[in-house]
């Protein structure tokens, strides 16, 4: 392949990515009333959402279906031409339709309308032509038509079905906000994957509480400060990993309140300032206002806090007492990443 030849096919990819690109960002403009009118229809829907499509259309349906049932709002995809043989016994009085179609025209689409029409299920189509046949029989039209597709030819389904894929996920979106949808929601419907492992743990699962939490009061000698970050610790087991040092400490003061923590890097810094090691107390030395987490937060939360500039979180409740550490192996044992 010549370097000209590769020069040409960088080209290709790069109008076909902006193209599409703009294929999404000219729906923007086109998210009003009916917007807003297809995303009441889908929260108000008793039943299930039924998305039907043909050909492109139908994959891009399939994969709506799937994000829709994935973020709560309970769908499935239904094939028009299997519709037309017996599948419309799916469809029930209580659900909505989804229906996606670029020309509007789809002989599979107009043959399962009548019944549709009949069961009395609202429908919303997203397609490129809103006066269309179908158009004129749905009770929200969602104008995904796009100006040209990224196909040199302008044949192949390109720009059409990534802005329908785009505002599929839109009115997915939209109601996953509606729904209040938590993120331990979000993980019971996905128990089997990394998604769900990472919204499941809190970081009571995973941190160091009881009589593994490393803790000194203010007025302890440094040397107690130092057995304390190198005593092993109970053994995590949701963390599964085996008892090993913390490599710091918390400092409270006498109430019990976190004042602040003591790590390695505060032991080297002592030493380096050739401070007497033996006098010392473990206030004087702790770093004050350390970054600190709730128990109930997501153990995801604990790693965005982490990343990039500690290892380790102290957990505190409401008054600022210390109930545990939580340590970046933690995490990354649980594979919440």
């Amino acid at each position: 392949m010549s370097a000209a030849t590769r020069r040409d096919l960088r080209r290709l990819g790069e109008r076909v990515l902006r193209m599409e690109a703009e294929a999404i960002l000219a729906l923007v403009p086109r998210l009003d009333e009916r917007f807003e009118r297809a995303v009441d229809v889908l929260y108000r829907c008793t039943g299930r959402v039924i998305v039907t499509g043909m050909g492109k259309s139908g994959h891009v349906g399939r994969k709506m279906a799937a994000t829709l049932a994935a973020t709560g709002t309970p769908a499935f995809f239904l094939h028009p031409a299997e519709g037309a043989h017996g599948d419309l016994g799916m469809v029930a009085r209580t659900d909505v339709v989804v229906a996606l179609s670029n020309s509007g025209e789809t002989d599979e689409m107009l043959t399962i309308l009548p019944t549709l029409k009949r069961l009395g299920v609202p429908i919303v189509l997203m397609t490129g032509n809103p006066k269309s046949t179908l158009a004129q029989q749905c009770e929200v039209v969602l104008d995904v038509g796009v100006a040209e597709e990224a196909c040199p030819m302008n044949l192949a389904p390109t720009s059409s079905t990534t802005a329908a894929l785009a505002l599929g996920d839109a009115l997915a979106m939209a109601l996953l906000d509606l729904r209040g949808l938590r993120p331990e929601d979000y993980a019971a419907l996905h128990p089997g994957g990394t998604l769900g492992w990472r919204a499941l743990f809190r970081v009571a699962d995973l941190m160091h509480g009881g009589d593994s939490l490393p803790m000194v009061t203010q007025d302890a000698p440094l040397r107690s400060a130092v057995e304390e970050m190198t005593r092993p610790r109970a053994r995590s087991a949701a963390a599964g990993e085996a008892p090993h040092a913390c490599g710091m400490t918390t400092v409270v003061d006498a109430e019990g309140r976190l004042l602040g923590v003591i790590t390695d890097g505060d032991l080297r810094r002592l030493h380096l300032r050739g401070l007497p090691f033996e006098d010392a107390r473990a206030g004087a030395i702790a770093s004050r206002h350390p970054k600190t987490i709730a128990a109930d937060d997501l153990a995801a939360k604990a790693l965005e806090i982490m990343e990039g500039t500690i290892t380790s979180l102290v957990v505190v409740d409401e008054t600022q007492r210390p109930l545990g550490v939580i340590h970046l192996h933690d995490i990354l044992r649980a594979k919440i990443v």
